[in-house]
């Protein structure tokens, strides 16, 4: 085994050093937990070693002696984000024989999909996560309402955080975050990006054009709240789907579900004609979607959305931009690597989606919320602008002194946190000062600070 070992937070062993691994590796030992990785590359084994704080075995990660070389007898947790989906599934399965841990795998086959709960609980895994599904969700929730930039989902889906940028000439520029609370109920700006400076606001913070506004409200109130500031609510009736893949299969079935329109071009045939059978509802064209003449034959500058879901992040933007200099379709942009953040904030890109984010929060969650050393639970967490904010809902199993039962006015929060709702039985209650935290609850905050396990770290 290569590497040092650190004897703090939770023995976790990552099986598969991808895009996802890598990123998982940076996060996870960040936090503070004790790291050992298992690959078939020794060259990159022998990278990550030299750069993190973490311990490395080369090898395939579902091997009885790779598993025992690496620790699983003494691990917490076992990740397993290799390529392969059937691979993923044995490394779970051998390590839950084998030792005493909870363990994660990414599947991302659709033979898969419909069965995640059933393999899930059949193999006794902790979770199963889907990037490409979950990703599709998040996609379809934006093209439900293509104001927002993003659209995330807490409280089982009965509340919602919505980021918007501010144009100008809007009607909340110049107003104050009161001011535009004032203009409907039950809602919250959580946080305001201005200029790559994140803002925890109060209610005198002055809102600019250009600032991008992440607010928290009820599912149900989200619409009436753009209608009452100004902003178009409907949501699209079509959409163009650049390339084939997994991630446009799930993305058609999330919008055929919902009304939308779905046309689809893709450059292999046999494909094509795969899709217009799992697809009977969408428009599937065979051709070259980087293609100007195609794309104005197929209706580029008529069509209201448009989602390049190519396997090159180039291409995808790309396409982006040629959509918006022809067409005033909502875009969407794929992006698996997550390199020149700085130049790709800088660019019109609409909506951006980072599957691997999705995958890793949802990971980091779990890890957090095992971490933690009372009752309560994470139930979602969610990073915001380009990882420099986060979004922690958190569930309270039991009573925590100096927090529950107490108006939210007593408590000494840290500072740039703020608590965005709290969900009592599925009504979703936007707190103001006189509001109370109770056993049972879940609560979301939003905050600037990182790394929250436990509820009772929101205090100063």
């Amino acid at each position: 085994m290569l590497g040092k070992k650190r004897a703090k937070g939770l023995n976790i062993i990552i099986v598969g050093c991808g895009r996802v691994g890598i990123t998982l590796i940076e996060q996870l030992s960040a936090e503070g937990h004790s790291i050992t990785v298992i690959d078939k590359d020794a060259d990159l084994i022998n990278e990550l070693i030299n750069f993190y704080d973490i311990m490395g075995v080369v090898g395939n990660g579902a091997s009885f002696s790779m598993q025992i070389e690496a620790g699983i007898k003494d691990t917490d947790l076992i990740i397993a984000v290799t390529d392969s989906d059937e691979l993923n599934l044995l490394c779970c399965t051998v390590a839950r024989r084998v030792g005493n841990c909870s363990a994660i795998a990414r599947v991302r086959n659709p033979d898969y999909s419909l069965e995640i709960d059933y393999l899930r609980n059949k193999l006794g895994l902790a979770m199963i996560i889907n990037p490409e599904l979950e990703a599709s969700r998040e996609m379809a929730r934006v093209l439900l309402l293509p104001t927002a930039l993003d659209v995330n989902s807490f409280a089982h889906g009965q509340a919602e955080l919505v980021k918007f940028k501010v144009t100008s000439g809007s009607m909340i520029d110049g107003m104050t975050v009161a001011d535009v609370g004032a203009k409907t109920e039950n809602v919250l700006i959580c946080a305001i990006d201005r200029k790559g400076k994140i803002h925890i606001p109060s209610g005198d913070f002055v809102i600019q054009a250009g600032d991008n506004i992440s607010v928290a409200a009820p599912r149900k109130v989200v619409r009436e709240f753009f209608k009452a500031i100004g902003f178009k609510t409907h949501h699209v009736k079509d959409a163009m789907i650049i390339g084939g893949g997994d991630s446009a299969y799930y993305l058609a079935r999330q919008l055929h579900h919902v009304g939308i329109g779905v046309k689809i071009i893709e450059k292999n045939k046999d494909r094509c004609e795969e899709l217009s059978m799992l697809l009977p509802k969408s428009t599937i064209i065979n051709g070259d979607g980087t293609d100007e003449d195609l794309l104005k034959e197929e209706g580029i500058e008529s069509v209201e959305s448009f989602i390049p879901l190519t396997g090159s992040d180039e291409e995808n933007i790309l396409l982006t931009l040629y959509a918006n200099r022809v067409s005033n379709a909502k875009v969407i942009t794929k992006i698996n690597r997550l390199t020149f953040n700085d130049v790709i904030d800088g660019l019109d890109l609409g909506s951006i989606i980072y599957p691997r984010y999705i995958t890793t929060e949802a990971i980091i969650a779990y890890v957090r919320a095992k971490s933690a050393s009372r009752g309560n639970n994470i139930e979602t967490l969610y990073h915001m602008f380009s990882q420099r904010a986060e979004a922690i809902e958190f569930r309270v199993d039991e009573d925590y002194p100096g927090i529950t039962g107490k108006q939210l006015m007593e408590l000494k929060l840290k500072k740039d946190l703020l608590i965005a709702f709290i969900n009592r039985k599925g009504k979703i209650i936007i707190p103001g000062g006189r509001d109370t935290i109770l056993a049972g609850d879940t609560v979301m905050i939003v905050t600037t600070n990182k790394g929250f396990n436990d509820i009772s770290e929101i205090l100063a």
